[in-house]
Formats: structure tokens, sequence, C-alpha cells
């Protein structure tokens, strides 16, 4: 993806207590002294993490030597080109740098900026060295606000620099030509090409950054963390729009592209307001809805199912003795049991449930268009998933622990049954919950009918 970053929320929590044993004057310190180079942050990371970072790097090295040392020597005019992006690019990161490093601050996955705007006009129309001159002076000024480990970092910028490699070669290939004689007559297939670039650019980078993401990269591998959410696909789809409209510009009318510098500002202006929009609805330590945006996008799809007339249910989902995993293991495995659990919740249910964390160790989700049989069945798989789950966490000492044998008590309600209403199920949903517990618990349980609604 253009611009994205891999980001990892444990830094945050278990990089504080030591940050002082952990600066760059402790490490070269340990350096002096003869303590081994494993002290660094990369090394504390899983090892098939690891190889493959080390592995990409070499090999991004090969590509990019092999680029520069083919391609031409720049002209005049690819100068100027260069020139003119470098300077945009400065002036777009200057000018969102407090932005940025408060998005990077709150963002716990993948993190995408709008640099692709400038990258990708310079991967197609300017030699190899160039391109990758412009890529270093945008990261050297985006490290000042990055706030990452050093191997994050150089690992985003080989990506970067190989994506744009590739677009250069795919450009060159298929539309350079095309390009130099642009007309009406084939308007249409140079913006065709410049898109089907644009998708492999940014695909290069999705598989690369999500598959470090997914190798240990992230506390949580779900596949919102590691491809990004809708929103951020958004972004990146409009980020490679802005880069193709950069590249026609700059060809045809260069000094017009400083308009863009003013579109990527309102841009990372936006792209904060979403965030924080996002944040607002979402339960940061499962990534899933959190009350507030579970209770709206409920009541939504109730009132849909009220005017249609359809069925609907709300599972209430409570986890077992989840005070006893706090105690034995620490807070931190609590933590990893929640996250398990929504991603096995998310996984479970359909694209049109409703998901979200009502607080403490309880989940709820709301089953549009099923009847009492689909409700059970869905309760006692998800019932099933929950007991079956291994959760390699952490004990209080930060040795490896395994947890298992872990159980749900579940509680169902369903629309004109047992209420009418949000707040009517909610309530079905929590006294059928305590019914459950009281019977033994790890296991289902349906609401009394009411007849009075």
């Amino acid at each position: 993806m253009s611009g994205t970053e891999p980001e990892s929320g444990e830094n945050r929590g278990a990089g504080a207590e030591t940050a002082g044993a952990r600066g760059p004057a402790a490490r070269l310190r340990a350096l002096i002294a003869g303590n081994p180079v494993p002290s660094w942050d990369l090394w504390t990371k899983p090892r098939r993490m690891v190889a493959f970072l080390l592995a990409w790097e070499a090999i991004a090295v090969a590509l990019l030597a092999f680029g520069v040392l083919a391609s031409p020597g720049p002209t005049v005019v690819d100068w100027a080109r260069f020139g003119i992006l470098a300077g945009c690019a400065t002036v777009h990161i200057q000018l969102t740098r407090r932005q940025e490093e408060r998005r990077r601050n709150r963002v716990t996955a993948v993190h995408i900026d709008l640099s692709g705007v400038w990258v990708f006009p310079a991967a197609l129309l300017l030699p190899v060295p160039l391109t990758l001159l412009l890529i270093v002076l945008l990261r050297v000024q985006r490290w000042f606000n990055s706030r990452r480990p050093p191997h994050k970092f150089v690992f985003t910028s080989f990506t970067h620099a190989v994506s744009a490699l590739l677009a250069h070669y795919l450009f060159q290939t298929f539309a350079s030509a095309e390009v130099a004689r642009l007309s009406p007559a084939n308007s249409l297939l140079v913006f065709g090409i410049l898109m089907l670039v644009g998708f492999c650019y940014a695909a290069l980078q999705a598989v690369v950054i999500g598959g470090l993401l997914a190798l240990g990269g992230t506390s949580s591998p779900t596949l919102r963390n590691v491809l990004g959410t809708k929103d951020d696909n958004l972004l990146e789809l409009s980020t490679i729009g802005l880069g193709t409209i950069a590249t026609v510009l700059l060809v045809n009318i260069p000094p017009a592209i400083v308009i863009l510098v003013l579109i990527t500002v309102l841009g990372n202006r936006l792209a904060e307001i979403n965030q924080l929009q996002s944040e607002a609805r979402t339960d940061p330590k499962t990534g899933i809805f959190n009350v507030r945006g579970w209770s709206e996008s409920a009541e939504r799809a109730l009132a849909r199912a009220a005017r249609g007339g359809e069925t609907l249910a709300l599972l209430m989902i409570d986890l077992d003795h989840f005070k006893w995993i706090n105690d034995t293991f620490g807070h931190p495995a609590g933590d990893d049991v929640l996250r398990t659990v929504a991603q096995t919740l998310d996984e479970i249910t359909r694209p049109k449930d409703i998901l979200g964390r009502f607080g403490g160790e309880e989940f709820l989700i709301l089953l549009p268009d099923v009847d009492t049989t689909a409700a059970k069945v869905t309760a006692e798989r998800i019932r099933a998933a929950v007991a079956d789950q291994r959760i390699a966490t952490t004990d209080k000492r930060g040795g490896s622990a395994l947890i298992t044998g872990r159980t749900a008590s579940i509680g169902v309600a369903l629309l004109s049954v047992n209420g009418t209403t949000l707040e009517q199920l909610l309530q079905a949903a929590d006294a059928a919950v305590y019914t459950a517990k009281e019977g033994g618990r790890n296991q289902v349980r349906f609401a009394d009918a009411n007849p009075q609604s």
C-alpha cells in the first residue's frame, strides 16, 4: 500500500517501562561493553518474522541495485520533475507532520498516509535513481515522527522502494509510449493501464507488509489488522487515484500539480477526523464495536427488521470465571483472551451480524434474519468455539503460558418474543445469561417469553 506502515500496539505497552533501558544511547553503551546485538527490539520478535524481514530486505537490495545499474542517466526534464515532486512532497509532509504524529500514536495496525501521491508519479516518470532519491528524502522526513522501531521503518522503506521499482517497469513496458502521445482516442486505455499499475504498486506493499504483520508484527493478527479496514483501503485507492492525476499533470501541466498539495493536506485532515470517529465507536482492546458503536448499528438493524417484519436475535456472551484469568496470569493475559475471543466471534459470524464488546468480559451479537433454530445453532457454535480455544499468552512474570478450557455462558433474546426495543432485548438476554450461569455455566439459554411485548 502506498504509504503503508506496519504498526504494532504491543510496542507501546511492552516498551513503556523499559524505554530508558532501550534508548539509542543505552544500546550504544551495551554494544561498547560487549553485550550482544539481540538486545535490540528486532531480536525479541518471532524467528519466522525476523527471517522474513531479513530475506525480503536482501531481495530488495538486489532488485534495487539492478534497477539503478540498468537505469539511464537523468535528463534535465527528469531533474525538473524531481524538483517539483520533492518540493510538493516536502510541503505536504511538513504541513501535516503533527497530524501524522497523532495518527501514528493512535493506530494499532497498518498505517496509511498520502506520500504515495508523490512517489507513484516519480516511479512512472523518473529514472530509478531519482525515484529512490525521492523516497529517501520522504522517508528521512517521516523518520522524525514515525515513533517506530528502526527495523520496521527500514523494512517499510525497502518495501516502498521495490513497489516503486515494480510500477516503473510495468509503466515503461505497457504505457510509456501511450502517455507520450496522449489524446482523447487513447485516454481510456492510458487510464486503465495507470490504474492497473497503481493496483500492482499497492498490492505488493499489502502482501509484503501484511505478511510481516501476520508472522508476528502485531499482537492481534486479524484480517483487519493485517490488511487494513475498509476505510484504510478506500484511503489507499484515493492515494493511487491522486498519484495518477499527479502523473498526468506532471506530463501536461506541471505547475498545476501544486493544487494536489492542498488536496493532500485536506486528505490528511479528513483521515484524522475519520480515525477519531472510528475510535469513538471501537473498543481499543479488541478492535470490534464498543457499546456506543454497537448500539448505533444495532438500532438501525432493529428498525429495518421491524419495518420488514423480519426475525432477529440478540446473543449476550459472558466469559465464565474471567476474573480467575486476570488473578492467575495477569491482566495482559486477560487482554489476550478478550482479543482472541473477539477474533473468533468475528470469524464465526456473518458479515451482516453486528458484533460488539458490552464491557468487561461480555460480548454482544445481533443476528438479523434468524429464527429460533438458527439462533440456537449459532449460539452453540460460539459456545463450542470458545471452549476449544488455546490461547498463547504470558504469565505474571512474563513467561510463556497457554490458556485452555475456558467457557462462556450465552443468553439469547428474540425480537417480538422477548421485546420490541433494543433495551428490552438486552434485559432479556442478560437475564438468560444469569440463568445459564446459575445452571452450571458453559451453556446456552433462551430468555423467557414476554407476553406483554
